[in-house]
């Protein structure tokens, strides 16, 4: 299978693309990523010598940039992860990029999928789109889209979009929709490595409002498995909605850190509440395990403790990252190529 991904760079794209070169020895993966400030070429390091793997710097919204890409390869099906994702960007810094990644780069896409007849096509959503739940409950694929911000709804245009393609032209098209994930490579502005980065320096770790807010987490190597499993054997036009069935409030995972690294509660420091804030989201599994047979491999305390060990053990990955020099790697191995 030869696939295409973009946003490959980023956090959970890059994991897929590890995840799709070692369990697959037949695959070829083709990166598309525009290299924004969460797309980090370091993510990939070691890749760039496999004869399977390729990257090409682009934007998913730019016609001129992706178009290429169709015209050279012939591909099995399109995996879109790129997306302006931090919903703190979206309040503050305005949604104009939000809609022009999620939105425009979207429909573009699904416009070449359909040009180029490309087999199948997986649009990377968010349990975000559904927007708050109350204090019980589940998002299930039924749940009425209801975002709440900026990025939520620029990706749940996305969403409506890819239906679209799939009910008005018949592409043959999926959508998975996941909780909050944790693991490597993530960028420090998200909870988990941004306290980990935090109290390795001992340094204080703000947390939104009372921190009672609730997220379900999953390990990004089971979100990958995931979308294998819908890439695979999804039906076509369906949603699937992916989590580790851990509904828990964010302070309860800043104290599990500082727990693991044996700093002290005392770090914890209560900041004012964004915006609009959703209190609660959890996701309903029960429609991927059925249909699709898929399984979580990590419980929550497994994949935390990894995730942590992998920090540890990273030290200039998060160096790089958190002084702004991840961005030089494009122009160190990329430039003369």
């Amino acid at each position: 299978m030869k696939v295409l991904v973009t946003g490959g760079a980023g956090f959970i794209g890059s994991n897929f693309v590890r995840y799709m070169l070692e369990t697959y020895p037949d695959a070829e993966v083709v990166n598309v990523d525009a290299l924004t400030y969460a797309g980090n070429l370091e993510n990939l390091a070691g890749l760039e010598d496999d004869k399977r793997y390729t990257f090409v710097r682009g934007d998913i919204s730019r016609m001129e940039d992706v178009r290429g890409v169709f015209d050279q390869h012939r591909f099995d099906a399109i995996l879109n992860f790129a997306a302006e994702s931090h919903v703190d960007r979206s309040l503050h810094f305005g949604a104009e990029a939000f809609i022009q990644t999620n939105v425009l780069g979207t429909q573009l896409l699904l416009d070449l999928t359909r040009q180029h007849e490309v087999p199948r096509y997986v649009q990377i959503s968010t349990d975000e789109v559904y927007g708050s739940l109350g204090d019980d409950g589940r998002f299930t694929e039924e749940t009425p889209i209801a975002p709440n911000n900026p990025y939520s709804a620029t990706k749940a245009g996305a969403d409506f979009l890819v239906r679209a393609a799939a009910h008005s032209h018949g592409l043959d098209a999926v959508i998975t929709r996941c909780s909050n994930n944790y693991g490597p490579y993530q960028f420090p502005e998200k909870l988990i490595p941004l306290m980990i980065a935090n109290a390795l320096e001992d340094k204080p770790l703000p947390v939104y409002g009372d921190g009672m807010h609730v997220r379900d987490w999953i390990f990004v190597r089971d979100h990958c498995s995931a979308i294998d499993a819908v890439l695979r054997k999804g039906r076509t036009g369906e949603a699937y909605n992916i989590g580790g069935m851990y509904d828990v409030p964010n302070i309860e995972i800043v104290k599990l850190i500082l727990k693991h690294l044996e700093k002290p509660e005392s770090l914890i420091t209560y900041v004012k509440d964004r915006p609009g804030h959703d209190r609660r989201y959890a996701m309903d599994n029960t429609k991927i395990r059925a249909e699709l047979g898929w399984e979580p491999a990590y419980t929550f305390e497994q994949g935390l403790k990894e995730t942590i060990n992998w920090y540890l053990a990273n030290g200039p990955w998060l160096e790089h990252v958190r002084s702004g020099q991840y961005r030089q790697y494009y122009e160190t191995l990329y430039a003369g190529r």
